[in-house]
């Protein structure tokens, strides 16, 4: 099973999407976008930006935690990752998104 790009329906009404590796985990997760079309191309500046790892944000949340943020040429945060327990979990996640995000299916689940 491949990866694949969710895009769902918050309950604020914003669409946001998810990109899962092939084991089903959530590996980025979006900002709210309030149009579907504003979603979607959301997805493709993924596409396009996870395919360099200088696009890659490494961070460290306050209580310790690394995790990341892929960010766009003009400076915004596309996606952020979840929590990780290592800076290595981390970085195996960013080569995660690098591999799974440019060739990966979408599912729109807002639509059901």
């Amino acid at each position: 099973m491949a990866g694949k790009f969710e895009i769902s329906k918050r309950k604020d009404g914003e669409f946001q999407f998810n990109l899962k590796a092939a084991n089903g985990q959530v590996i980025l997760t979006s900002e709210g976008y309030s149009t579907l079309q504003g979603c979607e191309n959301g997805i493709e500046s993924v596409r396009k930006h996870a395919q360099s790892e200088s696009n890659f944000d490494k961070k460290v949340a306050k209580d310790g935690s690394p995790y990341f943020s892929l960010m766009a040429r003009n400076g915004e945060s596309i996606g952020k990752s979840e929590m990780y327990k290592s800076a290595s979990s981390r970085d195996n996640g960013i080569r995660s998104v690098m591999t799974n995000a440019p060739g990966v299916k979408v599912q729109n689940l807002a639509a059901k």
